[in-house]
């Protein structure tokens, strides 16, 4: 087993991926940076040191989470810590949502993070404290209307969370969920910021999601696999 810890992260080139890179560098780790926005991504980490590399990948390819596992580990020796933080959110209702797009939310948002366990579960096995953790979505504790592409694809993944969780709890390697609730990300266009401050006092930060995330990788949460942590400011409780 090694004693390095090393993270690759998904979704890092802005919004709750990038505070969750910097957050792990923080606390010392090396991280992968994995991101489709190349552009944005070498931008996002450079002023952040030689303990972090930009890595393209887009997850819905088993190819590329391949290469991108490789790659890491090629330049860090190994990888302790998986954080499938990448996502898509797409609304639609019923009536107009089509296969195409309903698939396409289920390819990034479950088939994604199950292609990043398949890649890095061999390296895992063989490091020292191995944890996954996955954003899942306030989106899969209670219905929001026009969402059933996106909800659903997030209940999945908060099944296939508690699946693996169970399955390799045996091989001491955690796997725990973060579902955020509103978040002042890219992923929520202005108005829809807006709306939801207005409601709520205020939206979330991707630092207070980052600081969850590095909790359930570290030490601290030794003790804890298959759990749900929901950071959402109140928002399950205050939406009727």
């Amino acid at each position: 087993m090694t004693g390095d810890r090393v993270a690759l992260v998904t979704g890092a080139a802005r919004g709750q991926g990038a505070a969750i890179t910097k957050r792990l560098l923080q606390d010392g780790f090396r991280v992968a940076a994995c991101d489709v926005r190349m552009d944005e991504l070498r931008a996002t980490i450079a002023d952040l040191g030689d303990e972090v590399i930009p890595v393209e990948l887009d997850v819905t390819s088993p190819e590329q989470w391949q290469a991108a596992v490789s790659q890491v580990v090629d330049r860090f020796g190994g990888l302790s810590t998986l954080i499938n933080n990448a996502g898509v959110l797409h609304r639609c209702s019923l009536d107009d949502e089509t296969p195409e797009a309903f698939e396409s939310s289920w390819q990034f948002n479950c088939l994604g993070p199950f292609l990043g366990i398949k890649a890095a579960l061999e390296h895992l096995r063989r490091a020292a404290g191995p944890a996954i953790v996955n954003t899942v979505s306030t989106g899969a504790i209670r219905p929001f209307p026009n969402h059933a592409a996106y909800g659903s694809s997030k209940w999945a993944l908060r099944g296939l969370t508690q699946a693996a969780a169970a399955e390799l709890v045996g091989a001491g390697i955690r796997v725990n969920a973060v579902f955020p609730g509103p978040i002042e990300t890219p992923m929520l266009d202005p108005a829809t910021q807006q709306r939801l401050t207005a409601t709520l006092g205020r939206i979330g930060k991707p630092d207070e999601v980052a600081n969850v995330v590095a909790f359930l990788v570290s030490e601290q949460a030794s003790f804890m696999t298959g759990a749900e942590v929901v950071v959402d400011g109140g928002q399950c409780l205050r939406i009727g």
